[in-house]
């Protein structure tokens, strides 16, 4: 797993319209990069309509919200349109970026085991480098908790 001065190995992803993003076309700003489990289920999309709430904040602080789950551009525009959402989501359908970062795991739930992601989150500093991570987050107030970590880191 990822975790805090790491360097942030290139990526290239789709988004939701199935445009390819890269961290090296997006590294030299904050980046607050969560990793979620599935679109349109109740704990991601609320993280996600917090995140989005919380984006006017964010951009004051030179940083822009990525989400990245192994749902398909086609869920991931679903899931914008029906919640208004005003992030962008990368589509990590081979879970290449999730294993990279190591929240690919197993899980256990109702007693059977599965491959599935850890919901985490990751503040990466303008050089590129993991300034902050969080690992099993509880979806409740995250998104201020990562903005009030982000005004910190930034002082």
């Amino acid at each position: 797993m990822l975790k805090t001065l790491d360097n942030v190995p290139d990526f290239c992803l789709p988004n939701q319209d199935e445009e390819e993003i890269c961290f090296r076309d997006i590294k030299g700003n904050w980046i607050v990069l969560y990793f979620y489990p599935k679109d349109n289920t109740p704990g991601c999309t609320t993280e996600a309509c917090d995140f989005t709430a919380m984006v006017p904040d964010f951009r004051q602080l030179n940083a822009t919200v990525i989400g990245v789950s192994p749902d398909s551009p086609a869920k991931h525009r679903n899931f914008i349109t029906k919640q208004n959402l005003k992030i962008t989501l990368l589509s990590d359908e081979k879970q290449e970026l999730c294993n990279t970062f190591g929240v690919w795991q197993k899980k256990k739930m109702c007693g059977k085991e599965y491959m599935g992601v850890v919901r985490s989150t990751y503040i990466i500093d303008p050089s590129g480098k993991i300034a902050y991570a969080w690992s099993g987050v509880k979806v409740k107030g995250h998104a201020g908790e990562v903005k009030d970590k982000l005004l910190e880191l930034q002082k």
